[in-house]
């Protein structure tokens, strides 16, 4: 019989490595246990057998941010959280390009600082990295956020050059945005300071009625031809 060992303890005697490189290698995904990777320098090991990849690196594990292409009808609001049900290993786009590895750590503990309306659709950023959420609170009002609106009705006389800057909500003015017509019944709204909840009462006192609305980019990150319902990591050289 053999007393179970931690495994980066197990992992140290096996290669003769230090402890916190052993940990470094388990966090990164390069250890499997008995043909299973394992994450965990915790987990207890006895008569399993222990691998570690020969391509392994020893880089720290980075928190990573990754974007979703949410389908409309999902709650992103305060509270929240459609992570849990939309960004799982299975949900991940096969053109993923961004050279990431994936680890079951990058699923777990992810925040979306901006949120879209439940019946919108479109980009929304995922993140376990301080820095993009700063980035996406305290500093968003630097960041151009882009959405097409879908539309019907009968815009007012002078209706275009309000949305872009005139309109007032609860003596409150609302700030200069840019706002063009893409088509007959679709509009372009790219703003910095706006909120997004707040495109569909500015197209009701212009007359229009939304039918529906989709984020294409946030700041340097556009949606592209990312499908709904998938996501990918944000690659190291991207920047919001």
């Amino acid at each position: 019989m053999t007393e179970p060992l931690r495994l980066d303890k197990y992992l140290t005697a096996l290669t003769g490595c230090s402890r916190r490189e052993a940990q470094q290698y388990i966090e990164g995904g390069w250890v499997k246990v008995d043909g299973n990777v394992v994450e965990e320098p915790q987990f207890m090991v006895d008569t399993q057998v222990v691998e570690l990849d020969p391509a392994a690196q020893l880089v720290p594990a980075e928190p990573i941010t990754l974007v979703l292409h949410k389908p409309a009808g999902y709650d992103s609001g305060v509270g929240a959280n459609p992570a849990n049900a939309l960004v799982t290993a299975l949900t991940r786009t096969p053109d993923d390009a961004s050279g990431v590895r994936p680890l079951r750590r990058h699923l777990h503990r992810l925040t979306s600082p901006l949120s879209l309306p439940t019946d919108a659709s479109g980009l929304l950023i995922f993140t376990q990295d301080w820095r993009v959420v700063r980035k996406l609170t305290e500093d968003i009002h630097r960041v151009e956020q882009e959405f097409v609106v879908d539309v019907e009705g009968t815009l007012i006389p002078n209706g275009l050059a309000l949305l872009n800057h005139g309109l007032r909500f609860n003596n409150y003015a609302m700030p200069p945005i840019k706002v063009s017509w893409q088509s007959e019944q679709r509009l372009r709204f790219a703003f910095k300071v706006l909120r997004p909840t707040q495109i569909e009462p500015m197209c009701n006192a212009v007359g229009l009625t939304v039918l529906g609305m989709k984020c294409l980019r946030v700041g340097r990150i556009p949606l592209a031809k990312l499908p709904p319902g998938q996501w990918r990591y944000l690659a190291p050289h991207e920047r919001i």
